[in-house]
Order: structure tokens, then sequence, then C-alpha cells
């Protein structure tokens, strides 16, 4: 089984392909098989899952850019070439091989055969029915991630489910007539919620191991999250904050009580491995935190407490294995490229909010608080003169020295889904539920501090448990004196804001609905700023409202503030929510 292990973290990282898809790639890969060796047993199904993981690795830095390089939180470098720039100013034009669908579809195919032989090891006894939904489950809901995508950055695309022989058959509109986005969805929801198997892989299967540090469980999509973002997208509020919560409930089951079990998904303060934004001495800016709190969610290695506490879905790069790290090309102006950097306008967003009063005590005089969100300087940094997004470089760049551990050992990972991601997805579906109490509450200063109790007896307070499922939430603690003594699952909620050591948004009850939706999605520019959710998540929101300013105008002004001359026209061209998406060139 060790053994086996190792070769799989290899499968994973060299994204050794098993496949009968013989022409996907130009040049084949000397470590393929063929069908004559492939999925004759349950380990060369593992190593057909791994080996797309490893495929899909490769569209990292791709991911990224279209994400967020389109949307107003990320603005290309002095060294980007004109492919990037035109990402970046929406001015793409046909041969820009960022506009290029081929590389979802090279995955998606592989998908396809994957999936189409498990049904065929399945029935021939060659694997378990319990390890086949593990697997078919697990490929399915990584090609409607992919779909997903391609739908979001195309708007009309091809949903091809079977496998092919050449991945250049997808042109064929005959056999593959291209669907609207809102009929994918449709597909895509029909086919991920019959899924057979949904949860985390149970520790010591041969999908969960701990292999050379690296603990594999959050390797893989996460179904119950997969499912709740296609009914987001769809406008299904109630399915959606359902699948969601599921996932900020997974401590209830996984674990006793404990740290864990108060505070994994659900954005709770931990007595160790905090991700507070804090500082060593209150009210001194100098003294803000690095080594412990919010910045070393991005530097603590898979099946740390902390990584535990964060992360649904996060892969690893190694410099002892390929593909390189794609991001640390992208993103570094020290081993890198330095093709992409902060835009101005995120250092705005963040120089626009105020953080918490410093505490005062017995001859500690009142102090302002700093005009400042600090996960500004905790997300970026500046390198030789230069302004740095930091997130997928604090495994290779010392936070402390600002240069290398190891210039050649260019580690890291690739961020897809965290908890504050996953919260700020629910609170957008109960806010459109018509629970803003709530949904307020769980963005600024958690549950118990927007239902707060008059006494120490919190029995009718820190809680919504007269609302149904899935707003149902009881945070309630009563303290080491009251009575009756209370320790709720979700007591040590403290909220996104208050997390971020940030003051609380005053919204009035007559526009909550929408100030709310503003919020959010403003607040994901602050903790999510350039882990690929800002162009989705611009997008959803103005399709939702038939809005497309709500759009344009962010894009707008991000132009406008980074000098690009051609601001406005940008912003008349989005105003039309066709030029929303990039041409399907194939």
């Amino acid at each position: 089984m060790k053994k086996f292990s190792v070769s799989m973290l290899s499968l994973l990282f060299a994204g050794i392909l098993l496949t009968g898809c013989k022409k996907v790639f130009d040049l084949q890969p000397q470590d393929q098989l063929d069908h004559a060796n492939a999925y004759q047993n349950v380990y060369d199904a593992d190593a057909a899952v791994l080996g797309i993981y490893g495929k899909f690795m490769g569209l990292a830095d791709r991911y990224v850019i279209l994400n967020e390089l389109r949307g107003d939180l990320l603005d290309y470098t002095a060294n980007a070439n004109e492919e990037l720039r035109q990402v970046s100013t929406h001015t793409v034009t046909a041969g820009n091989p960022y506009a290029d669908p081929r590389p979802f579809y090279e995955v998606i195919i592989n998908c396809n055969d994957a999936l189409e032989n498990f049904k065929i090891m399945v029935a021939n006894k060659k694997m378990t029915e319990a390890e086949f939904n593990q697997r078919y489950s697990d490929i399915g809901a990584l090609r409607s991630f992919l779909y997903l995508q391609l739908g979001i950055h195309f708007g009309e695309i091809p949903y091809v489910t079977s496998s092919l022989k050449n991945v250049d058959e997808v042109k064929n509109t005959a056999n593959f007539p291209r669907l609207k986005f809102n009929i994918l969805l449709d597909s895509l929801i029909s086919f991920t919620a019959a899924l057979p198997y949904k949860d985390f892989y149970p520790s010591g299967s041969n999908l969960n191991l701990t292999v050379d540090g690296y603990q594999t469980q959050k390797f893989y999509i996460n179904k119950k999250i997969m499912l709740a973002d296609l009914y987001l997208w769809k406008g299904d509020y109630l399915q959606a904050a359902s699948w969601y919560r599921q996932v900020m409930e997974y401590a209830t089951t996984a674990y006793g009580f404990g740290e864990e079990y108060y505070s994994v998904y659900r954005i709770g303060w931990a007595g160790n491995s905090n991700h507070y934004v804090s500082y060593s001495r209150a009210g001194d800016a100098s003294t803000l935190v690095y080594n412990d709190g919010w910045r070393i969610i991005f530097e603590q290695p898979f099946g740390s407490r902390s990584s535990t506490m964060e992360w649904i879905w996060a892969l690893p790069f190694d410099s002892k294995f390929k593909p390189d790290n794609s991001l640390i090309k992208l993103f570094s102006p020290v081993g890198g490229n330095y093709l992409v950097k902060p835009s101005q306008e995120v250092f705005d967003l963040w120089d626009g909010e105020t953080q918490l009063p410093p505490p005062t005590g017995t001859n500690v005089p009142p102090m302002l608080p700093l005009p400042y969100d600090a996960r500004k300087l905790l997300s970026t940094a500046t390198i030789n003169g230069q302004p740095v997004a930091m997130k997928y470089l604090y495994n290779y760049i010392n936070y402390a020295t600002m240069a290398p551990f190891d210039p050649l050992a260019k580690n890291g990972k690739w961020f897809l889904y965290r908890q504050s991601h996953m919260h700020m997805r629910f609170i957008e579906a109960a806010n459109r539920s018509g629970k803003h109490r709530l949904s307020w509450g769980l963005w600024n200063n958690g549950i118990a501090g927007a239902y707060p109790a008059p006494t120490s007896d919190v029995t009718l307070y820190h809680n919504t448990l007269t609302e149904s499922y899935p707003f149902n939430f009881d945070a309630r603690n009563s303290g080491n004196s009251g009575v009756p003594y209370y320790r709720a699952d979700w007591y040590r909620n403290i909220g996104i804001r208050t997390r971020a050591n940030l003051s609380s948004v005053a919204i009035a009850a007559s526009d909550s609905l929408i100030a709310i939706e503003d919020g959010i999605i403003k607040e994901g520019a602050l903790e999510n700023a350039f882990e690929g959710t800002r162009w989705p998540d611009l997008v959803r929101v103005a399709l939702r409202r038939n809005d497309p300013a709500f759009l344009a105008d962010k894009i707008y002004n991000k132009l406008l503030k980074d000098g690009s001359g051609n601001a406005a026209a940008v912003r008349t061209k989005l105003m039309d929510p066709a030029n929303w998406y990039l041409p399907f060139n194939w």
C-alpha cells in the first residue's frame, strides 16, 4: 500500500493518463497506457483519477487569468504579452490562446473516457459498486466544474459526454450543438445531482492518504459544493443553501468535541490555529501578526490543523514533479515572469475599510481604529519596488525576507475553494431567500452578534432555530457562569469581517437585500482576491439583476485607475451582456 501510495502521488503530479483518446495531445506522453493495460482493477481506476487531476493542474494559470484578470482586482504588468493585455482590457481577438477552449475539452474528454470505463469495470466485477461510486462521482463532478468554467467564460458551448478519438471532433456542431449557458446549467445540475457519492473520502481509503507529507483528502473536488454552486447560478437559492450548509457542518460528524468540531468550516475562533487578523500590540500598526493568523492560511501544509480548518479544495505544486508551478511564473518577480499584479482598484477597496477599535483597559486611552483592511498587507507585498499578489507565493518566497526559500524549489498550491468562499456563497443564497439578518450576521460579527442576548440567559437568543433548514443555526453561548449553560455547535462563529478585524457594516432594513448582496460581493474582493472567484461573482450578480452596469462599472474603475486609455469604450462594450463572453475560437 505504501509503495502504491507513492506512485499515486507521482501520478497526480505527472498527469499520467489512462485513456483511449489517442489524438487528444499533439505529443503522446511516454508514460501513457493504452486500453490493453488500463482499467483492469481499482488501482488502475485510481491511476486514471489521479492522472486526470494531474492534467487538470495544467489549467491553473489559465483559471486564474480568466477568473481574475478579466475582473477588477488583477492587472497586467509591463512584462505581459499582448494576449494577457487583451484579456485584462476585454479586447480579446481570434487566436488569443486564453480564448481557446481546447485545453478544457482535453481534460473533459479524458473524464468522459474514464467515466465510460468505470461503468465497464463495475459491470465486469473489476471493482466494487462502492469503489465505482466514489471514482465515478469524483470525475463526474470535476467534469461539471470544467463545464461551469466554460459556460462562465464562453456563454454558449458544446456539452460533450462521450469519449472521442480526437478532441477536434468537438468542433462538429452537427454532432455537438452549442448550449446556451442557462440550458447548460440544467444539464449540469441533472447530472451532478444524480452522482451516487458526494461525501469526503474516509480516512485510510485509497483516495484519502498521507503521502510524503501531503494529505490527499483536499485534492479532490467537493461534490456538494459543486452542486451548490450550480444551484446558485441557476437561482435555486434554497437548494444552494442546503448543499452549502451540509459542508459548513462537516465537522459535526467528522470530529469529536474540540477545536475542529466547533471551528472547521464555521468561521469560528480557535484556541490554536486561528485565522484572525491581529496585532501583538493593540493599535500599533507595525505589530501586525504575520507568522500566525490570516496569512498562514496560504502557507500551511496539507494536513495541518490550519489547512484542515480552512481549505475545502486545493492542489499542490511540488518541484520534484511535473507540472511546473505556473502560478509562480505568473505572479512572482523573483524566479518568475511577473506577468500580473494587484490592481489599484483592489488597493483602494482595502484602503476604504476601517478596522475594529483597539481594546482599551486600565491606563490604556482609547485609540482610533486603523483606517484600512489589513488583508491588503497579508495578501500583497512590495518586492523590488513592485506590487505583488502573494497568496500563491508563500510556499516559495519567505514573507519575512521576500527572498525564495530555495530558488529552484518552486513549491506552492493552487487554491480552489475555502471556507470563507463557501460562507459568502451561502450568505448570497440566504440573502436571496429573504434571510437578511442571518446573512448580515454570518458576513459581519457572527450569528450571536446578529442575535444578541440582553442577559446571560441566551435560551431565546444567539440562534435562528425558529427557521427551517438550512437557515436554523444554534450559536448559543452562555459564558462560564450562564444559567442554563450552553455551548452550541455554532457558538464560535465570529463572521467574516470580525475575523478580518473589521467593523461591521450598517445596513438599513429598507434596502437590505441589495445592500447585503453589494456588500458580500465587495467582501469577496477583500477576502478572496486573486483566488479565482471575482469574474464569476460579477457575472452571476449582473445576470441575476439584469444590470450590466454592476459589472461594467467595476471593470471601468480598474482600467481607469490603472491608466488604460480605453476604459470608457470597454464600459460601453460591457453594457451589452453578449460581450461578457469570449469568442469560442478552436
